[in-house]
């Protein structure tokens, strides 16, 4: 499909009333949970692309174009209004919490399975581990206070079992920033990639801060707090991926592109038939403010769109989907790398004195304090063991033991064994 070719719907036409963008939630018992998924995915996509329009309109002094981005942010606010309502009152935000995870974990994987830029595919699979890591966590603190076994949420489509443990997480601010790739010279697939992780790890990092203080026991708000400064580092790194020489109006009409693409990616592997016709109709509004991109770019860069995206058609479907097996290889073989600048490390090639190791010190000087690990200690207490699913054993054969929650891996040296990144 080229959303370039297809005759765009006036922005005004996507306005809605109150009644009309107060959507039917899903049944939390009967739902998919890759339609949930797909729900915050859309929810951070379009916050992503409003935020964008925000930021761009503080930049800028002409106000006929801040009118034209206001009327198309308007829009994408009763987009975002309506997709996120989707969740029903009754799913608790810790349950919520794991589809923000099922959805981190699947869609880093298979993004990084198609993504062509080795850079860029190694970004994905490092914080891959990560994300899974945080599932766990949040896992078993779900299973310690609603007795509900995060299994069952994620359809068994996902394992839940120790990643890099969070606690190795916490890296330098310095060793985040990575190599910015450019838009004009990329492969489509490459910069859709970058706009889209960045978007979601937004949105996680959001949700998150604005939980954290909202949860109604300490254990809870202690780990939303960790886990919310490693989404922090998330989007540092994916942020730093995108094409930053880019102007602000050919970002514009990346942002559009990117949106148009995700809903007409949403509605080709959607399965509920309610929520189908959502994402149908939500390509259409998304059509019309790609038009209206492509139309200021002309008017105030004297650009057609072809010189920002050669070839409208879009690649491939986006697919949310398991990912077990490739998440099991990137965790043997990774697990002991950390950030190192523009590059990954493994902990053993870094100096006594780097960044990573005194940064440790200063937000982890007490491993036993740490809230990751006290969720699963608190766990083990109760329990005589952690909470996992798991298809097999570890791969990973120091984070087999279900007695004794590991904190060595992935920041003490030697903690483990791992290979190296490969490339598609």
């Amino acid at each position: 499909m080229n959303p370039f070719s297809h005759r765009p719907l006036p922005i005004v036409d996507g306005y809605q009333s109150f009644c009309e963008m107060y959507p039917k939630p899903y049944c939390k018992n009967e739902v998919d949970p890759y339609t949930k998924t797909r729900i915050i995915l859309m929810n951070g996509t379009e916050f992503e692309s409003n935020w964008f329009s925000h930021q761009f309109a503080r930049h800028v002094t002409d106000n006929d174009l801040r009118r034209e981005l206001a009327m198309t942010r308007n829009a994408e606010k009763q987009q975002q209004l309506t997709v996120s309502l989707l969740k029903p009152c009754d799913e608790s935000p810790l349950e919520h919490t794991i589809s923000y995870e099922q959805l981190a974990v699947d869609l880093t994987a298979e993004l990084a399975k198609r993504e062509p830029d080795c850079q860029v595919k190694k970004a994905l699979d490092f914080a891959l581990l990560e994300d899974f890591d945080h599932l766990y966590r949040y896992a078993n603190l779900l299973e310690g206070k609603q007795g509900i076994l995060a299994e069952r949420l994620v359809g068994k489509y996902t394992e839940i079992m120790p990643g890099r443990p969070t606690i190795s997480h916490h890296r330098c601010p310095l060793d985040n920033v990575k190599k910015n790739i450019n838009a004009k010279t990329a492969c489509k697939e490459t910069v859709l990639a970058t706009m889209t992780i960045t978007a979601a790890e937004q949105q996680t990092m959001n949700y998150y801060m604005n939980i954290t203080n909202l949860a109604t026991d300490d254990m809870s708000r202690r780990l939303y707090q960790e886990i919310a400064l490693v989404e922090e580092e998330h989007v540092t790194q994916y942020e730093s991926l995108m094409d930053s020489s880019a102007t602000w109006l050919e970002m514009l009409l990346w942002h559009e592109y990117t949106e148009c693409y995700l809903y007409w990616s949403c509605y080709m592997t959607e399965t509920d038939r309610r929520i189908k016709k959502l994402w149908e109709e939500n390509l259409e509004i998304e059509i019309g403010h790609l038009h209206k991109a492509a139309e200021l770019l002309k008017k105030y860069e004297g650009k057609e769109w072809q010189q920002v995206i050669p070839d409208g058609n879009f690649p491939a479907p986006l697919s949310l989907h398991e990912n077990i097996d490739y998440v099991r290889c990137i965790l043997k073989n990774t697990v002991q790398f950390t950030g190192c600048r523009e590059d990954y490390k493994k902990v053993c090639e870094l100096n006594e004195d780097a960044d990573f190791f005194r940064y440790q010190k200063i937000i982890a000087p007490d491993t036993d304090t740490v809230p990751s690990h006290k969720v699963i200690c608190a766990a083990i207490n109760r329990r005589g063991k952690d909470y996992r699913f798991e298809c097999s054993e570890n791969p990973v054969c120091e984070l087999r033991n279900r007695r004794c929650d590991n904190t060595s891996v992935g920041r003490v040296k030697h903690a483990a064994e791992s290979t190296g990144f490969c490339c598609n």
